[in-house]
């Protein structure tokens, strides 16, 4: 039995037993990341991680895509004449800090994908464990041609894919297709859009059936494999990269021919793209 609980502005969250749903709930802007729904998304994943009953959390999207990424518009409204330390403790704080939590979050992930899944999306969705996407999902990362910055802010890409798709898809800024997604191992499995919810909620129900504690610390274990890998040093590495970009000649081009460019094409590629429920 699926229970609704309080919601925030634009989050939704439901319990199934002891898997808890934490939706983005944003549809009618693709789910784009502004400040409050990043401030729900993080107060919602602390409840799920002090809430005993909860064993799993699956991170969707409601609407036709997961998200479109960062809320351009939000940015360019209030943002737009920042100074590096203002941007760099802004992005820092919402960007790259939340999402690190998700990964640090003590039990398992998982994050359902339909549709569009554009930049600071991807980089979302995967600090989940597992990951079910759609077979219309596709993925782009396409702010180093579009915007002059080195990618996002969290470069999980090389860990997780490896280093020379990484290279081809970041360089180039090419969508991802679902089944693509699965072969490079970005995505454990592709399902029909009518068949998402379910293949998500069925893979948490197994998992929310072990032990729970022996999960907590064997999840813990894996992504220590990568920390004495250098992870974690390779990701506060990249993030001040990429600040040092948003000083650049290149950026600053971009930004004086306005973001409206970049927000028009999303929104092209959201409409050619967008199939499925609403």
């Amino acid at each position: 039995m699926t229970n609704s609980m309080t919601n925030s502005q634009y989050v939704l969250v439901e319990n199934d037993g002891h898997v808890r749903r934490i939706w983005l709930n944003r549809p009618d802007s693709a789910n784009a990341q502004g400040q409050q729904l990043l401030e729900e998304l993080d107060r919602a994943f602390a409840d799920a991680g002090a809430d005993d009953s909860v064993r799993v959390v699956i991170l969707g999207g409601k609407g036709k895509h997961f998200s479109a990424g960062h809320d351009l518009k939000e940015a360019q409204r209030e943002r737009g004449d920042f100074t590096v330390e203002q941007r760099h403790a802004f992005e820092s704080k919402f960007y790259f800090d939340y999402c690190l939590r998700i990964w640090d979050f003590p039990k398992p992930t998982i994050s359902q994908v339909q549709g569009a899944c554009l930049a600071g999306a991807i980089m979302l969705a995967n600090m989940c464990d597992l990951m079910v996407v759609s077979d219309d999902a596709y993925f782009s990362d396409a702010i180093a041609s579009t915007l002059g910055l080195a990618s996002m802010e969290v470069l999980f890409q090389p860990w997780v894919i490896g280093l020379r798709r990484s290279k081809e898809l970041m360089f180039t800024g090419r969508k991802l297709t679902a089944s693509e997604a699965v072969s490079m191992g970005m995505a454990n499995v592709s399902v029909p859009r009518a068949e998402l919810d379910a293949k998500a909620m069925e893979m948490a129900q197994q998992i929310a059936a072990a032990p729970p504690f022996a999960i907590q610390m064997l999840k813990r274990s894996l992504n220590r494999s990568l920390d004495v890998q250098g992870f974690r040093t390779a990701l506060h590495a990249h993030f001040d990269a990429h600040q040092l970009t948003h000083v650049s000649e290149e950026f600053l081009r971009a930004k004086e021919r306005g973001l409206d460019a970049v927000i028009a094409r999303n929104k092209s590629n959201l409409k050619e793209e967008g199939q499925g429920n609403a």
